[in-house]
């Protein structure tokens, strides 16, 4: 399996989105400063994360989750407790 997952710094309000085949692994990978993008946002926590097949599909959802639109999926329908109501 594929997954594409959102992280979020603790101190701020920084937000990752990324895809990955091992979640644990990439979470450690960021928290340990090994990605730039994420290095100064430290430490980060795992806010959700979306299981597909393949990578392929998996890419195509990242890059849709970080347009306007796929931003707003993200922020109404997952990273919210009233989703889950």
């Amino acid at each position: 399996m594929w997954y594409v997952y959102v992280i979020r710094s603790i101190e701020s309000s920084y937000q990752y989105i990324g895809s990955t085949n091992n979640v644990e692994k990439r979470l450690d990978d960021h928290n340990r400063g090994e990605t730039k993008s994420t290095k100064p946002y430290m430490p980060l926590i795992l806010e959700a994360y979306v299981a597909v097949r393949t990578e392929a599909k998996a890419r195509e959802l990242e890059k849709y989750f970080k347009t306007g639109s796929g931003k707003a999926i993200l922020k109404k329908r997952i990273l919210t407790d009233e989703a889950l109501a």
